[in-house]
């Protein structure tokens, strides 16, 4: 009996159609995890620096004001209302010319009544030491008398011991003259005593009216040339600067009246970024650019307060300043945080570093694109960054900002 055979099934159609799809699907997601992100863009949008080798300076780059070398301030002694003005801002001045005069009635009374009481006194003073040179004198005048009759006494003693040994004078008459004589002498021992403890009193009691006279004296100078703090004048010659006074205006003790600029020589003073305050240092080198011309200075005097984000740095010219430069003038200064400039690969600065901090920049092929490559980036000036690791020179990289393809690995210029 003959068997029937049977037609072996083949694959369904759909399987094999869902298995191509499945294959092109791993080929395109496995194409598209090893292709690299890219963005076009227009060539002359971009900027593109070449890397160099050369040597880097180690500097920062401020902005400074020419100041006077020294500055004196007219500071109001006294309080009282401007009466008067002699001269105007901006003059050339001579030390000890009026620059305006004040008006305070209360404080002139005052000074008045001081001055009165203070020449009273001394008077007062004068005269007790003439009345204690007048009882000198009289003590003076009584010690003669003594002497005189002590020296009496004495003579007619000795005579009349001669006299009573030669029996001319009676017994009584010789005890009178030694009883006399012994009184004199006891009363003169007694009085010189007495004399040399007084005046030694007297002298001390000089010593101390001469010295308080004269510090009455002082103090009524002092007081006096007090009088003349509502006249004020120039502590100096030089520049009269800051210098705006008003008729009838009220000045108080202390008082800002304004400036004298000395005219003996000219610094600068630039504002620093905080970020400099532990780099900067005072003996460090700088370099001003005036009239095509550079000049020399140095760090001389940094000033610790740091005010919204900024700090003061004080330079001086190594020789004279240079011709034409004027008080108030802004100027550009390089300070150099390093006296020794070796070469080093430079990057030029750009927009592109905020937008990695520096990490990543883009190099430039031979096929018309640019690569992402990670870079490490050492010390910078003003126009360069200095290039540790990542780079070669003759590199060319976009420096512009990559702000609009961050997340980008090429660029393909159009």
């Amino acid at each position: 009996m003959d068997k029937k055979i049977e037609k072996k099934k083949g694959l369904p159609w759909k399987k094999i159609v869902y298995g191509l799809v499945a294959i092109c699907l791993l080929g395109l997601v496995a194409m598209v995890a090893t292709s690299k992100s890219s963005f076009r863009v227009e060539k002359n949008r971009v900027t593109i620096k070449s890397v160099r080798f050369d040597k880097f300076e180690d500097m920062a780059l401020f902005n400074g004001q020419v100041q006077p070398l020294k500055t004196i301030q007219i500071n109001a002694v006294e309080s009282g209302t401007i009466k008067k003005i002699h001269t105007e801002n901006g003059k050339i001045v001579e030390e000890g010319d009026v620059l305006l005069e004040l008006y305070n009635p209360n404080t002139e009374l005052n000074y008045l009544t001081r001055e009165t009481a203070m020449i009273e006194q001394i008077n007062n003073l004068r005269n007790t030491r003439i009345a204690i040179k007048n009882q000198q004198m009289n003590l003076d005048r009584d010690m003669i008398k003594l002497s005189y009759e002590y020296n009496n006494a004495e003579r007619q003693y000795r005579l009349d011991t001669t006299l009573y040994r030669k029996g001319v004078i009676a017994k009584n008459d010789f005890l009178k003259s030694e009883e006399t004589f012994k009184f004199q002498t006891a009363q003169s021992n007694s009085t010189k005593e007495n004399v040399k403890r007084e005046q030694a009193d007297r002298k001390r009691q000089l010593q101390l009216i001469n010295a308080s006279i004269q510090r009455m004296q002082q103090s009524l100078e002092h007081l006096r040339s007090n009088k003349e703090n509502f006249i004020i004048k120039a502590p100096a010659s030089g520049l009269l600067s800051s210098y705006k006074p008003v008729l009838g205006e009220s000045v108080q003790t202390g008082s800002l009246l304004g400036k004298i600029d000395m005219l003996d020589g000219y610094k600068i003073v630039a504002k620093a970024d905080e970020y400099y305050y532990n780099t900067l240092q005072e003996g460090q080198e700088a370099i001003v650019e005036f009239n095509g011309k550079s000049s020399r200075m140095i760090v001389q005097r940094i000033i610790a307060e740091v005010i919204n984000g900024k700090f003061d740095v004080e330079l001086v010219f190594e020789k004279e300043a240079p011709k034409g430069i004027r008080r108030g003038m802004n100027v550009a200064v390089k300070i150099y945080q390093s006296n020794q400039q070796k070469k080093a690969l430079m990057l030029p600065k750009g927009g592109f570093y905020s937008s990695f901090g520096g990490r990543y920049v883009f190099v430039l092929t031979a096929s018309n694109k640019a690569e992402k490559r990670s870079i490490i980036i050492g010390r910078s000036n003003p126009y360069y960054y200095e290039v540790i690791e990542g780079l070669k020179e003759g590199d060319k990289i976009i420096t512009s900002s990559y702000d609009n393809y961050k997340d980008k690995e090429i660029i393909e210029f159009k």
